[in-house]
């Protein structure tokens, strides 16, 4: 089959994985993200995923107030092992090999994060779970994201949301809110619209990594996605 885009960067949120719950991990809804990137590694899309850690902690959340950043940071970034763990299990469950590596070394759950190892993985067909985030404080995961991305060449960044795009506001305070179909980097900054940090775009932009905002719960949009449906909002 072909496909528009053959090597992907999926970036799913911690909030992504605790479906209606306040807080944790959803077993069903780990189950869905995984039942939806099974059809597209079945036809051979490379595939790295890196996951956020805000449904266990959050550095800059009312929980961390007071907490020094860095050590706040730190539990956040240990908090994304959790869930890519989580999504491993999910994965390997559909018959799909991962390997999880993480910036921070912990040898006896994941590989330490080396790009030529992750490439290797890519190549053999194995989804790679990128762990720990950039491995430093001050660092969103969205970054980390644009990062990785850079580095095992992926053609596009695709992040995963509850919404089905970017909106000129916040369709759920503002009815008037309209979603854009395509944006270039520049106008995200400049307008403020939060679709990630202006550290992440800004690495998306000086690499010309398209990037493109999906409801993740959208049944088979991901599928969608590689063969090159206009689906969400492509910022570029």
């Amino acid at each position: 089959m072909d496909l528009k885009y053959n090597r992907i960067l999926l970036k799913l949120s911690g909030e992504a994985l605790m479906g209606n719950a306040q807080y944790g991990i959803d077993a069903e809804t780990v189950k869905f993200i995984a039942s939806e990137i099974k059809p597209i590694y079945d036809l051979g899309v490379k595939i790295g995923i890196v996951i956020g850690g805000g449904n266990i902690f959050r550095g800059v959340s009312p929980a961390a107030k007071g907490m020094d950043r860095v050590t706040a940071d730190h539990m956040g970034m240990l908090a994304t092992v959790i869930n890519c763990l989580s999504v491993q299990n999910a994965l390997e469950m559909n018959g799909i090999e991962t390997r999880v590596q993480s910036a921070i070394e912990m040898r006896q759950i994941a590989e330490p994060y080396i790009r030529r190892r992750a490439m290797r993985h890519l190549e053999k067909g194995r989804v790679v779970i990128f762990a720990g985030g950039t491995g430093n404080p001050y660092f969103t995961t969205d970054t980390t994201a644009t990062l990785r991305a850079s580095e095992i060449n992926a053609d596009v960044v695709l992040k995963a949301t509850k919404v089905d795009g970017v909106y000129t506001a916040d369709p759920k305070k503002d009815a008037s809110a309209s979603k854009y179909t395509e944006i270039n980097y520049i106008d995200v900054l400049t307008k403020g619209l939060k679709v990630m940090d202006a550290t992440a775009i800004s690495m998306c932009m000086d690499n010309q990594i398209p990037l493109i905002v999906f409801d993740m719960f959208g049944k088979d949009n991901l599928m969608k996605i590689v063969k090159g449906e206009p689906i969400g909002t492509l910022v570029k």
